[in-house]
């Protein structure tokens, strides 16, 4: 039989200067790239505000992590939670008199009402227990 080496730490990312990854690095870089445009076309003002904004925005991209994912992975997740609806709403299609015709012709396969549910009593299961507990020996009927 061949034994095989599971790969350990897939999920750990490649260094590539010090503690920065490669992912980290290409934030970096196209933060810096585009911080370098807002200096070139904004004045000084509006680029101070876009340096902070955006500057801080990468930052937070490549260096946050949240319950050990990356903020971009959270960012995916949040989005795609808020497309989904959390509130499911069936919508019926069909009236009660077409449900009835197709029953008729055999469409639709009708289903057996099953037995209602007996109510059991706190009395019940009082003497249940009581009987239970002495071994059989207490009897409710008598």
């Amino acid at each position: 039989m061949n034994q095989f080496t599971v790969p350990q730490f897939i999920d750990v990312e490649d260094k590539i200067f010090g503690p920065i990854t490669t992912r980290q690095f290409l934030i970096i870089l196209a933060t810096g790239l585009i911080l370098f445009i807002c200096f070139k076309l904004a004045d000084i003002a509006m680029f101070i505000f876009l340096a902070v904004v955006i500057g801080g925005s990468g930052i937070v991209l490549a260096f946050a992590k949240i319950n050990g994912q990356a903020f971009h992975y959270f960012l995916l997740n949040i989005i795609q939670t808020l497309k989904r609806p959390s509130l499911r709403i069936w919508n019926k299609i069909y009236t009660d008199g077409q449900l009835k015709e197709y029953i008729k012709i055999g469409a639709v396969e009708t289903l057996e009402v099953p037995a209602p549910i007996k109510r059991v009593s706190y009395n019940h299961i009082r003497d249940l227990a009581l009987s239970v507990n002495t071994g059989g020996n207490f009897n409710p009927e008598e």
